[in-house]
Protein backbone atom coordinates (compact mmCIF):
# COMPACT_ATOMS: atom_id res chain seq x y z
CA UNK A 1 0.00 0.00 0.00
CA UNK A 2 1.12 3.03 -1.03
CA UNK A 3 0.87 6.17 2.03
CA UNK A 4 0.76 9.83 1.19
CA UNK A 5 3.17 12.05 3.36
CA UNK A 6 2.27 16.05 3.71
CA UNK A 7 5.59 17.65 4.53
CA UNK A 8 4.95 20.92 5.93
CA UNK A 9 9.04 22.85 5.62
CA UNK A 10 9.82 26.65 4.59
CA UNK A 11 13.27 25.68 3.87
CA UNK A 12 13.25 24.49 0.35
CA UNK A 13 16.18 22.49 0.31
CA UNK A 14 15.19 20.64 3.05
CA UNK A 15 11.47 20.35 1.78
CA UNK A 16 12.92 18.97 -1.54
CA UNK A 17 15.04 16.74 0.48
CA UNK A 18 12.91 15.32 2.37
CA UNK A 19 10.44 14.80 -0.46
CA UNK A 20 13.20 13.10 -2.96
CA UNK A 21 13.85 10.43 0.38
CA UNK A 22 10.02 10.09 0.70
CA UNK A 23 9.66 9.05 -2.61
CA UNK A 24 12.22 6.89 -2.90
CA UNK A 25 10.73 5.12 -0.16
CA UNK A 26 7.70 4.63 -2.16
CA UNK A 27 5.81 7.08 -0.73
CA UNK A 28 3.52 9.36 -2.41
CA UNK A 29 4.34 13.49 -0.91
CA UNK A 30 2.90 16.59 -1.11
CA UNK A 31 4.62 19.81 -0.11
CA UNK A 32 4.22 23.38 1.19
CA UNK A 33 6.41 25.32 3.03
CA UNK A 34 3.64 27.51 4.66
CA UNK A 35 1.19 27.15 7.70
CA UNK A 36 -2.25 27.98 6.01
CA UNK A 37 -1.56 26.35 3.09
CA UNK A 38 -0.55 22.86 4.87
CA UNK A 39 -4.42 23.06 6.67
CA UNK A 40 -5.81 23.38 3.34
CA UNK A 41 -3.74 20.61 1.99
CA UNK A 42 -4.22 18.13 4.74
CA UNK A 43 -8.33 18.55 4.77
CA UNK A 44 -8.58 17.70 1.06
CA UNK A 45 -5.62 15.03 0.42
CA UNK A 46 -6.16 13.41 4.01
CA UNK A 47 -2.52 12.27 4.34
CA UNK A 48 -1.73 9.41 6.02
CA UNK A 49 1.20 11.00 8.12
CA UNK A 50 2.44 14.63 8.32
CA UNK A 51 5.83 16.28 8.68
CA UNK A 52 5.48 19.29 10.39
CA UNK A 53 7.95 22.52 10.82
CA UNK A 54 7.07 24.38 13.88
CA UNK A 55 8.55 27.62 12.55
CA UNK A 56 6.96 28.38 9.49
CA UNK A 57 5.33 32.12 8.03
CA UNK A 58 1.92 33.01 8.73
CA UNK A 59 0.58 29.93 11.13
CA UNK A 60 3.70 28.43 12.79
CA UNK A 61 3.42 24.57 13.33
CA UNK A 62 2.15 24.32 16.99
CA UNK A 63 -0.98 26.10 16.41
CA UNK A 64 -1.18 24.07 12.90
CA UNK A 65 -0.99 20.58 14.90
CA UNK A 66 -3.61 21.68 17.59
CA UNK A 67 -5.93 22.65 14.30
CA UNK A 68 -5.53 19.61 12.61
CA UNK A 69 -5.94 17.51 15.71
CA UNK A 70 -10.21 19.04 15.43
CA UNK A 71 -10.50 17.37 11.97
CA UNK A 72 -7.56 14.56 11.81
CA UNK A 73 -5.94 11.58 13.03
CA UNK A 74 -3.24 11.06 10.92
CA UNK A 75 0.17 11.17 12.94
CA UNK A 76 2.26 14.52 13.12
CA UNK A 77 6.57 14.00 13.60
CA UNK A 78 7.31 17.55 14.19
CA UNK A 79 10.93 18.56 12.94
CA UNK A 80 12.29 21.61 14.15
CA UNK A 81 15.43 23.74 15.24
CA UNK A 82 13.89 24.20 18.94
CA UNK A 83 15.49 21.84 20.67
CA UNK A 84 14.41 23.16 24.63
CA UNK A 85 12.42 20.52 26.64
CA UNK A 86 9.74 22.99 26.81
CA UNK A 87 8.93 23.02 23.03
CA UNK A 88 9.31 19.36 22.62
CA UNK A 89 6.42 19.35 25.45
CA UNK A 90 4.31 21.91 24.03
CA UNK A 91 4.35 19.99 20.38
CA UNK A 92 3.77 16.75 22.22
CA UNK A 93 1.06 18.75 23.86
CA UNK A 94 -0.63 20.59 21.17
CA UNK A 95 -1.29 17.00 19.40
CA UNK A 96 2.12 15.58 17.90
CA UNK A 97 2.94 11.94 17.66
CA UNK A 98 6.72 12.47 17.69
CA UNK A 99 9.40 15.20 18.06
CA UNK A 100 12.63 15.32 16.23
CA UNK A 101 14.99 17.95 16.01
CA UNK A 102 17.16 19.22 13.32
CA UNK A 103 19.63 18.29 12.20
CA UNK A 104 18.08 15.07 12.10
CA UNK A 105 19.74 11.77 10.22
CA UNK A 106 17.44 11.15 7.31
CA UNK A 107 17.33 7.17 8.01
CA UNK A 108 16.56 8.18 11.73
CA UNK A 109 13.48 9.91 10.04
CA UNK A 110 12.70 7.46 7.86
CA UNK A 111 12.67 4.98 10.64
CA UNK A 112 10.45 7.05 12.38
CA UNK A 113 8.08 7.71 9.63
CA UNK A 114 7.68 3.79 9.09
CA UNK A 115 7.30 3.25 12.89
CA UNK A 116 4.53 5.61 12.53
CA UNK A 117 2.49 4.21 9.74
CA UNK A 118 3.19 0.93 10.87
CA UNK A 119 0.61 2.13 13.87
CA UNK A 120 -1.74 3.52 11.04
CA UNK A 121 -1.95 -0.14 9.22
CA UNK A 122 -2.63 -1.39 12.54
CA UNK A 123 -5.00 0.58 13.14
CA UNK A 124 -6.66 0.08 9.58
CA UNK A 125 -6.84 -3.26 10.19
CA UNK A 126 -8.89 -3.27 13.76
CA UNK A 127 -11.39 -1.09 11.76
Amino acid sequence: MSYKILVVEDEITLQETLAYNLTRQGYETLTTGNGRTALKLARENRPDLILLDVMLPGIDGFEVCRILRKDLSAPVLMLTARAEEIDKIVGLEMGADDYLTKPFSMRELLARVKALLRRVEIIREEL
